[in-house]
């Protein structure tokens, strides 16, 4: 008896490694489990022991077997908060950097000697070197992880923000190498905001990589809060902007030097999907083309994404006209970044115990259309309630949004590598943004007909149907392609991994 037992246990084991070592075995594993799980009689007991043939001492621990091998158990590392800790900063910072001159554009533009449609261009290009940085950033995480992308992107940001800062000191001030410096913090971006995905995935077990990848993602539109809050008061006049630019450059080369300490992670895998070697780059990009819900998700993420950086960009253009002042301009735009980011620490916890991907990106997607729908007559009541209000809506609809559509994405897809399916969903962003303040401009009212003049109302209107049109993408996820099955998820669960906290480790 004692034999047949030992030669069942050895050919369960055996099974499990050649699933392991599959493509395909991830799935299966999770699809027998599930069975398992069904058929199991009440005697059985389902743990990380009897998932890879192991055995349970009478109080439930593992028990050691023949070949003195013990079951696997899956340990988070304390450590894991310090890089994600310095992913945020990162994320602040270079989203700071990129709105550095546009909440105060007018007085921008008084000290450059040019227009605010010129100053435009600083963040236009910025969103723009963010798409060309992109396959290098995919291929950065993909053979390095975290630790390069942060290490790149902190050199490009240190090297930026001082030719900026040379750019102001000239004289007369240079545009052209303020240009040349946000360009470079702009290439910088992507290693930063494409990571928290990968990173949470790789540091990070199940019950915490929604709201891992939240507070390292929404981090980013935090530093563009502080820019539209901060910045006006640091620049009130366009003599200020030299010594403005200074400031955010001290601080932005203090920020990048935790970068060179970040591990390169953890000692050992934090989950069983973890553990999966990850597929090769051609693969994976394969695997994304033909995932159609992963298609249904790109587009109104991307269109969203794009229409929150535009609006950012220009909500003091998009005010002014109607003589709000540069000043309640940054609180608007404050008010959407710091609503959104309190209500995303609200359902990024949530759903990170619940899994209900679909059901927030379903009932969050019409919301921030219509938010966006409702924005057009707001400038024109003249008051400051209707563009706060508004803008706390659409900060929190958009910002919950955010980290869920993008570990939808990463479990959807799985096991495509989290680096890809982020970097896409963000580049998308990025470049659709650099677009839509391009048309925004060109439809702003510079001329004699406008009321008031200078007014963007139809760029209003522009963005209103752009977010119209892509609500009905939300609401046929997960009914196509194979219901947007959660391969991550069910390699965790059919594994039935345990975890620990570490304690104790550097």
């Amino acid at each position: 008896m004692h034999d047949s037992s030992s030669f069942q246990r050895r050919a369960s084991r055996d099974e499990q490694e050649r699933l392991l070592t599959s493509e395909i075995g991830w799935e299966e594993m999770a699809d027998r489990s599930a069975i398992q799980k069904d058929t199991a009689s009440p005697d059985d007991v389902v743990s990380p022991a009897t998932a890879v043939g192991q055995e349970l001492d009478v109080d439930g621990a593992p028990r050691y077997n023949e070949e003195g091998q013990t079951p696997p158990v899956y340990r988070v590392y304390k450590r894991r908060w310090f890089g994600l800790m310095q992913l945020v900063l990162m994320n602040i910072i270079v989203s700071w950097d990129w709105l550095s001159y546009s909440p105060v554009a007018n007085t921008a533009a008084a000290y450059f000697s040019t227009t605010s449609s010129t100053i435009n261009w600083l963040s236009t290009a910025f969103l723009f070197a963010f798409v060309i940085a992109s396959p290098f950033t995919i291929y950065a995480l993909h053979t390095g992880g975290p630790r390069l992308a942060l290490i790149t992107s902190s050199l490009l940001i240190l090297t930026g923000n001082w030719i900026r800062y040379a750019g102001t000191r000239a004289s007369p001030p240079s545009f052209a190498a303020v240009m040349v410096g946000q360009i470079l913090i702009g290439l910088a971006q992507p290693f930063v905001l494409s990571a928290p995905t990968h990173y949470s995935s790789l540091w990070f077990s199940p019950r915490g990589r929604v709201s891992a990848t939240a507070i390292a993602s929404l981090a980013n539109p935090f530093g563009g809060a502080l820019g539209q809050l901060i910045n006006p008061f640091l620049a009130t006049k366009p003599s200020q902007i030299h010594p403005m630019t200074l400031y955010i450059a001290v601080i932005s080369s203090v920020a990048t030097i935790p970068s060179l300490f970040i591990p390169s992670g953890p000692p050992t895998p934090v989950s069983a999907s973890s553990s999966h070697p990850s597929l090769p780059l051609r693969q994976t990009l394969r695997l994304l083309s033909r995932n159609t819900n992963y298609l249904l998700l790109l587009a109104p993420f991307a269109i969203y994404v794009g229409l929150f950086n535009a609006i950012s960009s220009l909500l003091t253009q998009i005010l002014t006209p109607y003589a709000f002042t540069e000043t309640e301009s940054g609180i608007a735009g404050a008010l959407l970044i710091l609503i959104g980011l309190a209500a995303a620490a609200i359902t990024s916890p949530l759903i990170d115990r619940s899994k209900r991907y679909l059901l927030l990106i379903r009932a969050l997607v019409p919301c921030i259309a219509l938010a966006y729908l409702a924005f057009i007559w707001a400038p024109g009541t003249r008051t400051v309630a209707a563009p706060y209000v508004i803008s706390a809506i659409l900060g929190a609809a958009s910002f919950s949004l955010v980290p869920v559509a993008l570990e939808w994405a990463v479990e959807i897809t799985w096991p495509a590598g989290p680096e890809a399916s982020s970097t896409i969903c963000w580049t998308g962003g990025q470049l659709l943004g650099g677009i839509f303040i391009v048309i925004s401009d060109a439809l702003k009212e510079d001329d004699d007909s406008g009321d008031p003049k200078g007014n963007m109302g139809k760029a209003l209107v522009f963005m209103a149907v752009m977010a119209l049109g892509a609500v009905p993408c939300s609401l046929v996820l997960g009914r196509v392609g194979g219901g947007g099955r959660t391969g991550r998820l069910e390699a965790d669960k059919g594994l039935g991994s345990r975890e620990e906290d570490g304690e104790g480790e550097s």
